[in-house]
């Protein structure tokens, strides 16, 4: 597989920094949530760093199926709804964690879910960014952020060989 124009290549060891750097902006919001949901996959990982980091024990999944052929975006399908006692006052007490808004589809229509939840994302590009209330690093829209859980190890050619003279 190669990889696009503008690839973003995530290692494991810089994937926790930015996941703790999310913790640490969430603990300074003050905010005091009851539980997190996470969107799997992607938010699977940093929901564990998060609540780590935050003492929060209660973990919640909502399954969300978009991306096919890790390719493009396609057609949604919620797999698996969150557990009906975290919908309570629409949410006010919850965490949403994802490692990324993309298009912000995904994230829609986990907010129309529990649409008082505040919305924490470790990536956000442009499109998304409208939906997501916390995030730590944004990557234009046409970058394709390749995350360490879908990595194995190989040779990277540097930036230069690729430009023109």
């Amino acid at each position: 597989m190669s990889l696009p124009e503008k690839a973003f290549p995530v290692s494991w060891d810089q994937f926790h920094r930015d996941a703790r750097a999310l913790a640490w902006r969430l603990a300074s919001s003050n905010g005091r949530w009851k539980a997190i949901v996470c969107i799997t996959r992607g938010g699977l990982v940093p929901a564990a760093v998060v609540a780590r980091e935050l003492g929060i024990r209660l973990i919640e999944t909502v399954c969300v199926a978009s991306y096919h052929e890790y390719s493009e975006q396609g057609d949604l399908e919620v797999l698996k709804e969150i557990s009906a006692d975290l919908l309570v006052d629409e949410g006010r007490e919850v965490l949403i964690v994802d490692d990324l808004t993309d298009t912000g589809r995904t994230a829609a229509i986990v907010r129309a879910m529990i649409p008082k939840a505040h919305f924490a994302a470790v990536y956000a590009k442009p499109q998304g960014r409208p939906q997501v209330d916390t995030f730590i690093t944004e990557v234009s829209q046409d970058t394709w952020i390749y995350f360490p859980w879908d990595m194995g190890f190989s040779y990277q050619k540097p930036i230069a060989d690729n430009a023109d003279g």
